[in-house]
């Protein structure tokens, strides 16, 4: 089951939604994760920590997936 995450503004970095999301701890561990293969955008594997995503965008990692909405 996929879960909502409000972006606030344009777009959110990928690395700092991992954190906000709760799906990683720190920074490092989201940097970690994503050199490392463990995270998909829009189904596909994201090599780049700080990918900008915007509202429509769904990221899974760890059996977890994240759908990006604009903030109301």
């Amino acid at each position: 089951m996929a879960v909502s995450f409000a972006v606030r503004g344009e777009y959110i970095q990928l690395d700092q939604l991992l954190k906000a999301a709760g799906l990683v701890g720190t920074g490092g561990q989201a940097h970690a994760a994503v050199e490392a293969g463990e995270v998909r955008v829009d189904g596909k594997v994201e090599s780049r920590k700080r990918a900008k995503l915007r509202p429509g965008a769904r990221v899974s990692f760890g059996g977890e997936e994240v759908v990006l909405v604009a903030e109301a």
